[in-house]
């Protein structure tokens, strides 16, 4: 939420990068892939940076089974504990996407 209106975060006319760069990665290669189309595909549908991690949580944990993780923003900082071969921060264009899973 932007605190000084409480209103949800936007991505506004947010153009779609061609390419991911890929910051802090603890994944396979395939989980990797599906993670930026995930990502990808959910900035295409939605606007609200909660919409699109909500989006991105859902499709994570059906396929993947639960309890997964998502952050989505142009300024935050984290530090979490995940499950081995589960983590990945990147950035598509100037949002940056932080998806993991916890036990």
């Amino acid at each position: 939420m932007d605190q000084a209106n409480d209103s949800p975060s936007t991505l506004v006319a947010h153009e779609l990068p061609q390419k991911a760069i890929i910051k802090n990665v603890d994944m396979s290669e395939e989980m990797q892939q599906r993670a930026v189309d995930t990502c990808f595909l959910a900035l295409e549908r939605y606007n609200v940076e909660k919409d699109v991690a909500m989006y991105v949580k859902k499709e994570f944990d059906r396929m993947y089974g639960t309890t997964w993780h998502c952050i989505v923003g142009k300024n935050f900082g984290s530090f979490v504990t995940h499950e081995a071969r589960n983590f990945i921060y990147f950035y598509l264009g100037k949002i940056a996407f932080m998806l993991w899973k916890t036990t």
